[in-house]
């Protein structure tokens, strides 16, 4: 199966967000390229909010490019098989946790439809949770301008909706 083929077996199988999720699936069915940064209509990303619940926090990267505090995730790449992996590896390479990370199960926690600058003009990120183990440290990448543990309840501070309704969501999931 590609990584195309995957894509849109995710979002069919995907209950929430339901419009959001048509206009993913009308944008694949319109552009069989828009797995990757190429496709100037815009393009799939795949994400990963790193949480480890043991300490009641989630790693957040400052992004180089944006100067804002996100999750984990970027362009898809033709060697990942799957939206999940390519979610794990940006989060593996993002936070140098190289090892223990695992997904949430159930798929992705949201999906976010936001601008970019030309020549392309979306990203349709696809938004998983990365389960930290216990403890885990962070190394910050040559992608990041900062790296930082934020506990819950400081993420509203310091990051945007986007990422407070993904912690939101992957807390609801947890339980």
């Amino acid at each position: 199966m590609s990584l195309y083929d995957d894509a849109v077996l995710v979002l069919k199988e995907y209950e929430d967000q339901p419009e959001l999720r048509d206009v993913y699936l009308e944008h694949l069915a319109a552009h069989p390229d828009g797995m990757y940064k190429p496709c100037e209509a815009g393009h799939l990303t795949s994400s990963a909010l790193v949480i480890d619940p043991s300490r009641g926090q989630v790693l957040l990267t400052l992004h180089k490019k944006l100067g804002m505090w996100l999750q984990m995730g970027g362009h898809c790449e033709p060697g990942d098989p799957t939206l999940e992996a390519a979610a794990l590896r940006e989060a593996r390479e993002e936070s140098g946790i190289a090892t223990g990370l695992t997904l949430l199960p159930g798929g992705p926690v949201r999906l976010d439809r936001h601008p970019i600058p030309a020549p392309c003009h979306w990203h349709l990120d696809v938004q998983y949770a990365a389960l930290a183990p216990a403890g885990a440290a962070a190394e910050i990448s040559d992608e990041s301008l900062d790296l930082r543990w934020f506990g819950y309840d400081e993420v509203a501070g310091v990051a945007d909706t986007s990422v407070v309704r993904l912690l939101e969501g992957t807390l609801a999931r947890l339980g």
